[in-house]
């Protein structure tokens, strides 16, 4: 079982910086791709960063310039630096891994459990 814990959500004006993390814990073996999303009231949900095991990155355009995705492969999280927040920020911001729990078998993906993000403005 694998399981994904996010901290650093929380509620800033705009124009400020949060930075979020994500902790992938259990039985892992390698982690190939991790990503966050975010959904706003009414919208769907988006994919903002993405950052693979070899380093390629890629950004929502609506996010570059402003967030920067980052991983430590030895303490298997993910970070998220958001800077100059707008009130359009705001969603609820989720993380994702593609996980291998073994040399064989598929990748599988899990979800953290979502953290909430308010820009004010």
């Amino acid at each position: 079982q694998v399981q994904l814990v996010e901290s650093g959500g929380g509620v800033v004006q705009a124009g400020g910086s949060l930075r979020l993390s994500c902790v992938v814990s259990g039985s892992i073996f390698s982690i190939n791709a991790m990503s966050w999303y975010r959904q706003a009231p009414g919208k769907q949900r988006e994919l903002v960063a993405v950052i693979t095991r070899g380093g390629y990155i890629n950004y929502a355009d609506s996010v570059k310039g402003r967030f920067t995705i980052s991983r430590d492969n030895a303490k298997n999280t993910v970070y998220l630096e958001m800077s100059n927040l707008k009130p359009e920020d705001t969603a609820v911001y989720s993380c994702n891994s593609l996980v291998m729990e073994s040399r064989v078998g598929p990748p599988r993906t899990y979800w953290g459990q979502g953290s909430q993000v308010t820009v004010s403005s």
